[in-house]
Order: structure tokens, then C-alpha cells, then sequence
């Protein structure tokens, strides 16, 4: 999908954007509910919490442009809340809706977002950082994550993730 951005310095973030828009589904398909929450007796962070972490990020990226929206697990994941032990997080249904429903409004917010905007400051509660910064941060947690599920469906015995 190709839109020109307002800004240039966004341009390379939206092909990374847009490519994760596409793993998405695929790195969560044909993993049933039990599996989704299967840890491997590890304290590792197990498939429906990533999964739900990463739709948070997608939802971050609306709210300025769209207040209000939240996530099917908005109690499970606001504030950066970590994994908790024991909770039924949403099923996969969920977030691909989810996912789809905050995707379009995002890519459009990075595509209209100036540079004066991007330039801005973020204070991320004690942290300070630009928009530009956390914009940055997010694409590439998003891999990040991408690549953990990706790492998840070989771990439980499915087929790895197809990028194609």
C-alpha cells in the first residue's frame, strides 16, 4: 500500500508498517485458545499476551486522532500492564478485529503527522522522548513481537510463519 506521507522521515517506518500489518494474522493462524496461553513452563510471555500487546501498540498509534476506542482487553493491557497469571485474555477473533478496526486509523495518523508533531515531546510518564522517538520505538516492537510469535508457532509444533 503506498500513500505519501506528510513528512519523509515516516516513509520507511510505513513499509515496515504496512509488512507487519500483514504478519500479523499470519503469525497467530491455526493456534487454537490452549495454545495461545501455553507458557512451556517457562515465565515467558505466552502467545495471547503478545498478541494483545501488540494490538495495544496499533491502538496507541489512534488515540490522539481517535480518543475513545479501545481494545477487547483494554483492562488486561493499559498502562503497560505485563502478563497476568491466570486471566482469559481475548480470543483470536478479538484481536484480528481489533487489529483491523485500529490498523487503517493508525496508518493514516503516520501518514498525515507533521514534522512540527513528530519534533514534539512525549512524556511517557517520567520518560520524556519525541513523537519521532516513539513512533520508532513502536515499529520496531512490533517486529519484536512479530518475531517472538513467529518463534511461539515453532516452539509449540506448528508451521512456521510464512512472509509470502
Amino acid at each position: 500500500m503506498e500513500t505519501k506521507a506528510t513528512s519523509t522521515r515516516i516513509e520507511g517506518l510505513l513499509t515496515l508498517f504496512d509488512m507487519q500489518t500483514t504478519f500479523f494474522e499470519r503469525a497467530i493462524e491455526g493456534i487454537p485458545e490452549k495454545d495461545m496461553h501455553n507458557r512451556l513452563n517457562t515465565k515467558a510471555n505466552h502467545m495471547a499476551w503478545l498478541t494483545g500487546s501488540l494490538v495495544q501498540q496499533r491502538y496507541w498509534m489512534t488515540t490522539e486522532t481517535h480518543p475513545g476506542l479501545t481494545q477487547t482487553g483494554e483492562e488486561l493491557f493499559k498502562d503497560y500492564k505485563g502478563i497476568e497469571d491466570g486471566a482469559t485474555y481475548p480470543t483470536n477473533a478479538e484481536y484480528i478485529k481489533d487489529w483491523n478496526r485500529f490498523t487503517p486509523i493508525a496508518r493514516e495518523a503516520l501518514v498525515n503527522i507533521s514534522d512540527a508533531k513528530l519534533d514534539s515531546e512525549l512524556d511517557m510518564g517520567g520518560m520524556k522522548m519525541s513523537y519521532y522517538e516513539m513512533i520508532s520505538f513502536t515499529i520496531y516492537r512490533e517486529a519484536s513481537i512479530i518475531g517472538q510469535l513467529a518463534l511461539w508457532r515453532r516452539l509449540l509444533g506448528y508451521p512456521a510463519l510464512k512472509y509470502d
